[in-house]
């Protein structure tokens, strides 16, 4: 991250309940001012890890240091980290400047400065005007907004987003995961941000750390991570992959150990088609097809394997595609497009 100083850095951390290992011996370095996501299903220690940091949970072994101090024993209103939960946790008798301003009323600044904080912070997520609200006259994306206002209003180093979006419908939150980003960008603090969602976490992070069964798959930009899947599950879990092994991929490319390829980097053609030179060229079946709007998704079977394919639909007649299943075609893409992949 071009020589920024590392913010939080976790050193073979775990925590364990009973037999369970929520999370097992992980390694991460998050930067300063980074938009880092933790990603992953329920259930693979994303939220265990996050609680970890924030001091809500102790580890059952390894460390944790925040901008180079180690904080085992510290409680969370002793570190310099603020968190925003998914259901935002207003006071719901404060007005919205008055929940903002809470934290400043706990350290005893005086009201004038107060106020002007406040006014600051309702004008940098949209809101001004609206001190004056209560959490109940407001709308879902706004108490977030409040939310987001209330834990940055500290100058936190470190923010903690445990699924702050999962309460709001699609449009809205598509259009909070912009604002997040540009405030983010604007206040130049760590946002550690936690989510089930590949999407949330391709549009907003710097860097994504995958986790699965308590470990850490991979870490790397959303690029990266897109182009460059290390495992099976990172290659699965963003975006959609076909992952080619055993008898299929011996026959492609000579060996039985998986590799991904992404539906979009394969053409569908006449199977008769000539192969260009470093391409791979497999005759497979049209299966299915379904028209999606922008592109459409066709479902191949090669030699009783199934391989999606996806294409823009500017090119294709939606009235005509019921008649290319059951027809047979030509597989198509690069040889470099092709990933190998390892078992976590």
């Amino acid at each position: 991250m071009n020589g920024r100083p590392v913010a939080v850095r976790l050193t073979q951390l775990s925590r364990h309940f009973g037999e369970v290992k929520a999370l097992n011996s992980i390694d991460l370095d998050v930067y300063d001012g980074e938009f880092f996501s933790m990603l992953g299903p329920s259930g693979s220690g994303k939220t265990t890890c996050l609680r970890l940091i924030a001091g809500f949970e102790q580890p059952t072994s390894g460390s944790i240091e925040l901008n180079g101090q180690q904080v085992a024993g510290v409680p969370p209103y002793e570190r310099d980290i603020n968190t925003v939960f998914q259901d935002y946790a207003l006071f719901p008798h404060m007005t919205v400047a008055d929940n903002i301003a809470y934290g400043l009323m706990v350290k005893r600044m005086p009201k004038a400065q107060r106020i002007t904080r406040v006014d600051e912070m309702l004008a940098m997520v949209r809101l001004p005007g609206f001190g004056g609200r209560k959490p109940s006259q407001l709308s879902g994306g706004q108490r977030q907004r409040v939310a987001l206002a209330r834990a940055l209003i500290n100058h936190p180093k470190v923010l903690l987003l445990d699924e702050p979006l999962g309460a709001l419908d699609l449009k809205l939150r598509q259009e909070m995961q912009v604002e997040l980003k540009t405030i983010q960008r604007e206040v130049g603090i760590t946002f550690i941000f936690v989510t089930h969602d590949q999407e949330e976490a391709m549009t907003m992070s710097d860097r994504i750390a995958v986790f699965n069964h308590g470990k850490i798959e991979q870490v790397g930009t959303p690029y990266e991570m897109y182009e460059n899947p290390q495992t099976r599950f990172v290659a699965q879990f963003i975006g959609t992959t076909n992952v080619l092994e055993g008898p299929i991929a011996q026959q492609i490319v000579g060996s039985p150990a998986p590799f991904a390829v992404r539906p979009e980097r394969i053409a569908l053609c006449p199977p008769d088609t000539a192969i260009p030179p470093d391409n791979i060229g497999v005759r497979g079946m049209i299966t299915d097809v379904t028209y999606l709007g922008m592109t459409i998704r066709w479902i191949i079977d090669i030699a009783g394997t199934l391989v999606t394919v996806i294409e823009p639909s500017a090119q294709l007649h939606a009235n005509a595609l019921d008649e290319r299943r059951g027809q047979p075609c030509m597989l198509v893409w690069q040889k470099a497009h092709n990933r190998a992949l390892k078992e976590a």
